[in-house]
C-alpha cells in the first residue's frame, strides 16, 4: 500500500512516523526493520505531523474527514481526540503552529481548516524545574523511555 507521508521526530533523530493507504500510522526506529507501534485509523491516512512542543504528541488526518491527535505519554493505543472536520472532503495535510495551540488542516477541495487545541491536548511538557537538562534533551529522554517501555 502507498505511503502518503513520512516525518522525522523533531526531538529524536532515529524516530519517524509514516502514514498510508492501509489505514495505519506507524512509529519507526530507523535501526529496526519492523514498526515499534502501529495505529489503525479505520480509513486511508493522508498526512501526519509531530508536535513541536512534545516528543510524544502527533496528529494524523484521514480520508473520512477526521483529525486524530495522539499523546503516547498518555495513551499508547488510541488517539486522545478524533474529531470530524468535514463531511465530504478528504483531509490531505496537517501542521501544528509552533507558538500557539492551533492545528491547520487542508483538504482535497482546497479548504484550510483551523482548530484550536483543547487544554488537555496542548500540555507543554517541559522538564521539572529541579531538572538540570535542557528541554530538547528532556523530550528526547521522554521518547527513549516510551520506546523502552514499548520494547519490553
Amino acid at each position: 500500500m502507498a505511503i502518503y507521508a513520512v516525518q522525522w521526530s523533531p526531538f529524536h533523530g532515529k524516530i519517524f512516523l509514516t502514514c498510508s493507504a492501509d489505514w495505519t500510522v506507524k512509529l519507526w526506529d530507523h535501526d529496526v526493520s519492523d514498526p515499534i507501534m502501529s495505529f489503525d485509523l479505520g480509513c486511508s491516512v493522508g498526512a501526519i505531523c509531530w508536535s513541536p512542543y512534545s516528543s510524544t504528541v502527533f496528529a494524523a488526518v484521514t480520508s473520512d474527514g477526521k483529525c486524530h491527535v495522539f499523546d503516547l505519554a498518555d495513551n499508547k493505543t488510541e488517539a486522545l481526540s478524533a474529531q470530524k472536520i468535514t463531511k465530504k472532503a478528504r483531509l490531505t495535510s496537517v501542521r501544528f503552529n509552533t507558538k500557539d495551540p492551533i492545528l491547520l488542516i487542508g483538504d482535497d477541495r482546497g479548504v484550510t481548516h483551523t482548530l484550536k487545541l483543547s487544554p488537555n491536548l496542548r500540555k507543554n511538557r517541559n522538564p521539572p524545574e529541579d531538572k538540570v537538562i535542557g528541554s530538547e534533551e528532556w523530550q528526547r529522554a521522554r521518547m527513549e523511555n516510551l520506546l523502552s517501555v514499548s520494547a519490553g
